[in-house]
């Protein structure tokens, strides 16, 4: 079965360049089903190649496309230099804007900070906050890295926004409504927009 590394959902178009995440979350969508959107499979058999993404890129209809979103069934962090080989190649033949979509582990990830390269590859960085504290975040995400996730996702974000305008925190509604306004205050605190989005769990 082939993978789809391009696909449409919900009218965006998004790049799926990994399969590989460091976190477990309750809630992730690759727990019900391989695909979401017109995407048929987003599972890999074998980590995709940047021939291969470029070849994927050269194949899919653009059209109508203003934004596209680095994110998939995986962490598109985990694949940083694909992720930037990849903004670069699209740079060249579109001028519609590009988004990363990550968990803000990136700098745990790669032991060192990625933000300035993270915001000259894309436009937007939308972060997962999920939770509005360590402990809650830790039981819902289960991140890899464990008690630092949460500190280091927040420092994340928060470079981010001495390189790009459009920095932005997500919480999905199912986290209940409390935690959503304690995620509210915190973004607001750090000076940082929330958009929450409707679970669909799909």
């Amino acid at each position: 079965m082939t993978t789809d590394i391009v696909y449409r959902y919900n009218h965006q178009v998004y790049f799926n360049i990994t399969n590989k995440c460091p976190c477990r979350c309750t809630f992730c969508i690759r727990n019900n089903g391989d695909s979401v959107g017109e995407a048929e499979n987003l599972w890999f058999e074998h980590e995709p190649s940047m021939e291969e993404i470029c070849q994927a890129i050269d194949a899919f209809d653009f059209d109508g496309c203003t934004e596209a979103v680095f994110c998939g069934y995986g962490e598109p962090t985990m694949a940083l230099d694909k992720m930037i080989a990849a903004s670069k190649y699209l740079r060249e033949r579109y001028s519609f804007r590009l988004r990363l979509n990550t968990n803000g582990l990136g700098d745990l990830i790669h032991k060192r900070s990625i933000a300035k390269e993270v915001c000259e590859a894309v436009d937007c960085v939308s972060v997962s906050l999920n939770m509005p504290d360590a402990k809650s975040y830790n039981e819902v995400v289960r991140p890899a890295y464990g008690e630092k996730s949460f500190d280091a996702m927040l420092k994340f974000a928060s470079d981010c926004k001495k390189y790009l305008d459009d920095v932005r925190f997500t919480v999905v509604d199912c986290i209940g409504e409390e935690n959503v306004r304690k995620s509210q205050e915190l973004a607001d605190s750090i000076g940082i927009p929330l958009r929450v989005r409707e679970y669909s769990g799909k």
